[in-house]
């Protein structure tokens, strides 16, 4: 897993974690609020509160208040308690927005801060100019009222960004700060995990988390992963298998040899992941940009027009309240937020769930997939031989078997343990051999219960001149059709039986192609292997088209085939010869397990090697598409409506609509795009439920 680290150094210099106080938007853009340092949800929030309780006197004192409501206040000073602390309020409370403004304006960028920050400073010097008596109208409530519901939306909005963005941050809290190494003498002493170094040996106890990625090199546990790959159930791991930083022993203890520690690791690679994910741009997010900046010539065209028209109207204090309320209105708030908020939240999830996005265009795009070409080789199949079927000529199928295991029992060759470990999940009784050699080419040999035992492929019959017995011709037949490797058991000279073993098909690619299926979707296989391989693994799992004996410089002529077809191609592979196909596909899917080649050629990583990922990758994708699409639709809709109202279109009918009102109303729009986006946490991204293992298929000659 230490493959999950294929950013460029400047990653490591800029990595995910954010400088304190710092605010990304997540969009791939900066909003104007977000270019200044120590713009933080808390900034925020200490700014509304404080500008809230100085607002309550302004509104307060306001003779348009007092007379609405039908009160009064006298006391000496009273005209200046909206002026003095209304001014307070301009400067604290909108000097954010102030900022951002000047950043908008100096970068040549407009969007929402540069509307926000003309509207309040309008209304500000509007209303000075009424207290000193050159206009008569006076909005200081209106301008407070405003900042204050700005400062609250800002608030909300940087919030519910920052639990989006917290996944980074969460991944960090996985590790541990202590780690205990083992010194050279045996002895066992705490250290912190950043003093780690590659080549140490540390303790993990059971209940505690692995410090660094590494190697087993004593005791097994069952460790949960799932923080890393999403997978929930625990996985046994012993001696010499790879252990991932800030899994969890559930149980035993183990000794891990570190391989990689700090940026090295799994974890930090996940990490680099999600931070480029959530800087990456969609074409979703370039039409919202584009509409935000043109929302902003539009609001200011309309203003401009409603202040010429009301003016003309002889009515100048409707000029410049209808125009300031225009450019309330018409902030951008709500566009801007609808997609950064959409791909945060997307991404944290589908990070917690082993689904790391590096390009968020991937992730749009696979919603149209219409076709999944997967590798074959350690991506459907487990790249692992394992018994497939065996025959015998007396009927003792389990015999057979132990008779193989029992001489295989001391060789390292993959066959080998796939047999032993074919004996162990029967159950069989193994009997103990002695006198194993090893034949080059041919087999091995050994004696069992006093009787020398043989097993083989035909290279073993051929050098003793033996033939399989008719009984085994059947089965022998269907193998050989199949591809599977055949080897033979040879007693005292006899051939007694046979064993087909073939590379397994991980039965969580059979769930992944059935529910691809049930979507629509045409599922294709690319491999290397022979026809007669390639063909029964896909009628197996149920594969539509198969690209055999296809050289590794030709795989990605596969995937421009189905492109010429008129198909939308996902790619699925974990090889360095994968990564041309998952460069030219529409969408690359490497396997987390993979090689840095593949992973940087893809679009998509999965942290673990289940193909049901795929499908939750496909759902994400919908999900997530349609949440921006509803956002786009619900904030555009809102500013087509809202904006003639605020121009005061409908002020012959008697309805105008106040500037606190509209202000009011743009924040709301915020607030529904952002309660719309959070509803992408309820999309299942777990995998579909595995059928039952089958068991060894055994008796009567029969084999998968």
């Amino acid at each position: 897993m230490t493959d999950l680290m294929p950013e460029a150094d400047h990653q490591r210099d800029h990595g995910p974690r954010a400088e304190p106080g710092a605010h990304h938007h997540p969009g791939g853009t900066e909003s104007g609020h977000d270019k200044h340092a120590g713009h933080s949800p808390e900034m925020f929030k200490n700014r509304f509160w404080l500008s809230l309780a100085l607002t309550v006197p302004v509104v307060a004192t306001s003779p348009a208040v007092m007379d609405w409501f039908g009160y009064l206040l006298e006391f000496p000073g009273r005209d200046w308690v909206a002026p003095v602390l209304g001014t307070v309020v301009f400067g604290y409370g909108g000097g954010p927005f102030l900022k951002g403004a000047v950043a908008e304006a100096r970068a040549r960028q407009p969007g929402m801060m540069l509307l926000i920050g003309m509207a309040i400073t309008v209304a500000f010097v509007a209303s000075w100019a009424a207290t000193l008596g050159f206009f008569d109208v006076e909005v200081w409530w209106e301008v407070s009222l405003l900042i204050v519901i700005m400062l609250l939306g800002h608030w909300l909005e940087m919030r519910a960004i920052g639990q989006a963005q917290g996944a980074l941050a969460a991944l960090a809290e996985l590790l541990p700060d202590q780690a205990e190494r083992v010194t050279a003498g045996g002895e066992v002493e705490p250290v912190p995990v950043a003093e780690l170094a590659t080549g140490d040996v540390v303790l993990v106890r059971p209940g505690g988390r692995v410090p660094a990625d590494g190697t087993i090199v004593e005791g097994t546990a069952e460790l949960d992963e799932s923080m890393i790959t999403g997978e929930s159930n625990p996985v046994v791991r012993g001696p010499q298998e790879r252990v991932i930083a800030a899994s969890v022993a559930a149980d035993g203890a183990i000794r891990v040899r570190v391989d990689a520690v700090g940026e090295d690791t799994a974890l930090a690679g996940i990490q680099r992941l999600v931070a480029q994910a959530q800087e990456s741009k969609s074409r979703t997010q370039v039409l919202a940009d584009r509409a935000a900046a043109l929302l902003f010539y539009v609001a200011l065209a309309v203003a401009v027009a409603t202040f010429a028209v009301w003016l003309l109207l002889g009515q100048p204090d409707s000029a410049l309240t209808r125009s300031v309320t225009v450019l309330i209105i018409a902030c951008p708030h709500a566009l801007g937020l609808a997609i950064p908020l959409v791909t945060a939240i997307s991404t944290a999830k589908s990070a917690r769930s082993g689904i790391l996005v590096k390009d968020r265009l991937a992730l749009e795009l696979m919603r149209s997939v219409d076709a999944v070409l997967f590798d074959k080789t350690g991506t459907l199949t487990r790249g692992e031989h394992a018994v497939a079927g065996v025959a015998s000529v007396d009927g003792d199928d389990d015999r057979q078997l132990g008779l193989a295991a029992a001489v295989e029992a001391d060789s390292e060759h993959p066959l080998a343990r796939a047999i032993v470990a074919a004996a162990r999940q029967r159950g069989l009784a193994v009997p103990a051999a002695t006198g194993f050699r090893s034949m080059t080419g041919r087999g091995v040999e050994a004696t069992v219960d006093g009787a020398t035992v043989a097993v083989g492929g035909p290279a073993l019959l051929r050098e003793r001149g033996l033939a399989a017995p008719a009984g085994l011709a059947e089965p022998l037949a269907r193998w050989r059709e199949r591809g599977a490797a055949v080897l033979h058991v040879v007693r005292d000279g006899q051939v007694t039986g046979a064993l087909a073993l073939e590379d397994q098909v991980r039965e969580e690619s059979r769930a992944a192609i059935e529910a691809l299926h049930r979507q629509g979707v045409t599922v294709a296989m690319i491999t290397g292997d022979a026809r007669q391989v390639a063909d029964a693994v896909a009628a197996d799992l149920g594969i539509d088209e198969v690209f055999a004996e296809v050289l590794p410089e030709d795989k990605d002529s596969a995937v421009a085939d189905l492109q010429r077809r008129g198909h939308t191609v996902a790619m699925v592979g974990d090889g360095v010869n994968d990564a041309p196909a998952l460069a030219r596909a529409d969408v690359g899917i490497a396997i987390g397990a993979g090689t840095d080649v593949a992973i940087e050629s893809a679009g998509i990583v999965l942290a673990s090697d289940d193909p049901r990922a795929v499908v939750a990758v496909k759902r994400l994708s919908g999900a997530s598409y349609h949440k921006m699409v509803q956002n786009l639709w619900w904030a555009a809709g809102y500013n087509l409506v809202a904006i003639p109202l605020a121009a005061g279109v409908l002020a012959w009918a008697g309805f105008v609509l106040p500037m606190a009102v509209g202000a009011v109303l743009m924040s709301l729009s915020t607030i529904v795009v952002a309660l719309n986006a959070q509803l992408l946490r309820r999309v299942d991204l777990r995998p579909a439920p595995l059928p039952r293992p089958a068991p060894v298929p055994v008796g009567s000659g029969t084999g998968a």
